[in-house]
């Protein structure tokens, strides 16, 4: 399978602040009207973001019971969808498990096992572009504030306070929202940046739900 590769930028704060979404242009649906409306936006666009955050674990043999929230993000906003509320999950399935809107993101094999393992959803037709995206001269896998860097040229700031926060609480602080909404965005511009000839190279890398490879 084809590989991308870009140049490792090593100066990170020196970069302007990525440009993310705004808490306006985040929609966290709490009802399955909303959660209807949110899939047919999704499934107006050919490319979504995609992300998943889950209550971290600080204790030894102690197990994840995440995903908690999952990010998609279109060009114009990002839907937070809540595990948990009435209409969530039927909702991330019909999205998920389409063939029909092309999911990208970062470091997907965890959140891919937990979405199967707790909510029994199988994800298909997406990239992971941690697995696609290498620098020139190394072997490893690219991460989310490599790939921005590289191809955006630009710095995603992380808080390590908001990563490793409880996301399994009822109401997310306006830190986590924006937080989570921009991992899921910052991929689906780093997927769109990369232009339409790396598109058709990425073409052979879209995970079927039958392959375990990431």
């Amino acid at each position: 399978m084809p590989l991308i590769r870009i140049p490792q930028v090593t100066e990170l704060e020196a970069l302007p602040r990525f440009d993310g979404l705004q808490l306006e242009e985040i929609v966290a649906p709490e009802t399955p009207a909303a959660f209807a409306e949110a899939v047919k936006d999704i499934f107006a666009r050919q490319h979504v973001g995609f992300d998943t955050e889950s209550k971290p674990t600080f204790k030894v043999g102690e197990v994840s019971t995440g995903p908690h929230l999952i990010q998609f993000a279109t060009c114009e906003r990002a839907y937070l969808f809540k595990v948990g509320l009435d209409g969530c999950i039927e909702a991330a399935r019909s999205i998920l498990e389409s063939d029909r809107v092309l999911k990208v993101g970062f470091g997907l094999s965890s959140d891919r096992s937990r979405l199967r393992s707790r909510l029994g959803i199988e994800l298909r037709h997406f990239i992971d572009l941690g697995t696609t995206l290498r620098y020139q001269g190394k072997k490893g896998q690219v991460g989310l504030r490599g790939a921005v860097a590289a191809v955006l040229g630009a710095r995603v700031s992380k808080s390590r306070s908001v990563s490793t926060s409880n996301w399994a609480s009822r109401t997310l602080t306006d830190a986590q929202r924006v937080y989570a909404a921009n991992d899921a965005y910052a991929a689906l511009r780093v997927f769109m940046a990369l232009g339409d000839d790396a598109e058709r190279s990425l073409a052979d890398r879209i995970m079927p739900a039958e392959s375990e490879s990431t």
